[in-house]
């Protein structure tokens, strides 16, 4: 963070005259208590409103005769402005900086896997209890839809309660109609049903292909067999399942296989800022700058490849530490809010492994934000 001093008001006054008029995030220290934190889209502007002297009373906030400090940092997008704040608002207000950024958890689709007979539910916290967590969601209503369909396709189990199994266990609607395996009446075991659950999961975590392909394999053999109306039905199901896949959020995967990179513009010229997650963990971001080495310009899929290559290298030496969870839970919150947001600029690009990402579709993301 850039400091600026405020000594007197004609002092204040030449400095606010020297900002730039850029996009960053500030801190207004006063002479006791806690700061004034806030980002902006014109920074000297945003401040001459704060710390102008103002001839006429006015309702407008004021802090000309209250502001000690100007600490800010100029930013080059959207993306990167919500990141310094809420890094400077965990900085300063540890105990409330959720609070003051309005920062809300994305819900996500969770398989609890620590149950003997596992089920799913919508939550907004990822633990580090056993379960598998989809998403993140853009809304509560769309992780829901997409709970709601997805469970059509298998026949794992809706309910909430804690099952005793037990022959005389009344059951529910989804047994009677061929929906749920029936534990709870003792149906299945423990381990038929874990295999169901085995099949969800892998569902989930290949995004939909492991029954995709294995439902248009079956198609395809029957109709080679001549057994038209069972690929008839196969058929059917085909498009059902393509039909769920549809309902999935641009950003929901198995949290653990979540792959990909936000490329935005940069303050600095001739380069774009890359903000990579790697299995769901948020990685320090790279500037990627288009340089010149004697004379001739590198090849944008070269200095891609050693930049991932940094990435890797980075994220396989960084340690784990315990706070983690939290951390990534909140930086992939502040990760949808851009991308689900309005005011998203630039692009994100998903891919399934760093060991392989496409190449040539990053060259041209990254042209285009250039440009």
């Amino acid at each position: 963070m850039t400091a600026i001093e405020i000594a007197d008001p004609i002092q204040l006054d030449v400095a606010l005259e020297s900002l730039p008029q850029s996009p960053a995030v500030f801190l207004l220290w006063p002479r006791e208590g806690e700061p004034y934190l806030s980002k902006t889209a014109l920074l000297r502007r945003r401040l001459m409103r704060l710390l102008k002297e103002r001839e006429k009373p006015s309702r407008l906030l004021n802090l000309r005769g209250t502001a000690v400090r100007i600490e800010y940092q100029l930013t080059g997008s959207a993306l990167e402005s919500s990141v310094v704040l809420f890094e400077q608002a965990r900085q300063h207000f540890p105990d409330r900086y959720l609070e003051l950024l309005k920062l809300r958890m994305p819900p996500y689709v969770k398989i609890v896997l620590n149950n003997e007979f596992p089920r799913s539910h919508i939550t907004t916290h990822l633990a580090r209890a056993a379960g598998l967590y989809f998403g993140p969601f853009r809304s509560r209503v769309s992780a829901e839809r997409f709970e709601s369909q997805f469970l059509d396709l298998f026949q794992m189990r809706r309910c909430q309660e804690d099952l005793v199994p037990s022959p005389q266990h009344p059951g529910c609607i989804y047994g009677e109609m061929a929906m749920c395996l029936r534990p709870c009446q003792q149906v299945v075991g423990p381990a038929e049903y874990g295999h169901e659950v085995a099949r969800v999961t892998e569902f989930l975590r290949s995004d939909g292909r492991s029954l995709l392909e294995a439902v248009a394999h079956s198609r395809d053999r029957l109709s080679e067999e001549m057994m038209f109306e069972e690929a008839a039905r196969q058929h059917k199901r085909v498009e059902k399942i393509q039909e769920v896949l549809k309902l999935r959020d641009e950003l929901a995967r198995d949290v653990d296989r979540l792959n990909g990179v936000a490329i935005t513009r940069s303050l600095a010229p001739s380069a774009v800022e890359m903000w990579f997650v790697r299995d769901g963990w948020w990685q320090e971001p790279r500037r990627f700058a288009f340089e010149v080495r004697e004379g001739k310009t590198v090849s944008l899929d070269h200095r891609l490849r050693e930049t991932f290559a940094a990435v890797i290298e980075a994220g396989n030496t960084a340690p784990r530490r315990k706070p983690m969870v939290r951390e990534r839970q909140e930086y992939l919150a502040l990760l949808a809010r851009w991308y689900y947001s309005s005011w998203r600029e630039g692009e994100w690009l998903a891919f399934d492994s760093f060991d392989d990402p496409p190449y040539r579709k990053l060259v041209n993301a990254v042209s285009r934000v250039a440009r």
